[in-house]
């Protein structure tokens, strides 16, 4: 019998609020150049004009609706997922995968299906993949190298989603008639319009996705429950 440290249902969503105490001004300007329409502000001179107009709260417009969305969202998304790999065994993954976890989600969250599969999935691969070699330990060393990698996937993977998303919520009424109209306006402006502010993005996810699983092995190693496993 094998004995490991797992973490609560709710642990996510504190690990990922902590996260974003930290990384909501890089998220607050990923917003403000993804809405650009045919500027190139850099990431500088946007935190500049920010900082000259508002001071340095303006940094941190929008705090309290972003602890509101990692509490909810995060910890359901953390949750779902940390329930279904604790209670699924393997054989009931095997064959399908982890992908199959989302079958049939809808458009409307495949932003959310994204982000997790990028994150949570592949933090969970590429730590075990690590673990296997004899260079790495269960240490925050591999957590942080593990979720830098799941950082960067889960960017590449969701930026479309996210660009289209945040177009669509600051459009104005009646300016785009559907998600296909949406995407086509977007497509007009080239590829790279759907991974337009794709650097501040990473900037953005990469630390947040380092800090939230830091803080949640950290969680997990000292205020985990113990589950044991009969081999």
């Amino acid at each position: 019998m094998t004995e490991t440290k797992v973490s609560h249902w709710y642990f996510g969503g504190l690990a990922s609020a902590g996260a974003a105490c930290v990384t909501h001004p890089l998220d607050l300007l990923k917003v403000q150049m993804q809405t650009q329409k045919g500027k190139n502000i850099s990431m500088f001179k946007l935190t500049t004009i920010v900082l000259k107009n508002q001071g340095i709260m303006g940094l941190y417009n929008g705090i309290s609706a972003s602890l509101l969305r990692q509490m909810t969202y995060s910890t359901a998304r953390f949750g779902i997922y940390e329930a279904a790999k604790q209670n699924l065994a393997p054989k009931d993954v095997t064959e399908e995968g982890v992908l199959r976890l989302w079958a049939g989600s809808s458009m409307a969250c495949s932003r959310a299906v994204l982000m997790t599969i990028g994150q949570l999935s592949f933090y969970d691969s590429i730590k075990e993949l690590l673990l296997s070699t004899p260079y790495f330990e269960d240490n925050v060393g591999t957590h942080v190298c593990s979720s830098l990698f799941a950082g960067g996937i889960a960017t590449t993977m969701t930026q479309p989603a996210d660009v289209l998303k945040t177009r669509a919520m600051n459009a104005k009424p009646g300016e785009f008639s559907g998600i296909l109209h949406l995407m086509t306006s977007t497509a007009k402006e080239g590829p790279l319009a759907f991974f337009k502010g794709y650097i501040p993005a990473f900037v953005r996810l990469a630390p947040h996705t380092i800090l939230t699983f830091v803080f949640l092995e950290q969680l997990r190693i000292n205020f985990g429950f113990t589950k044991r496993d009969s081999n």
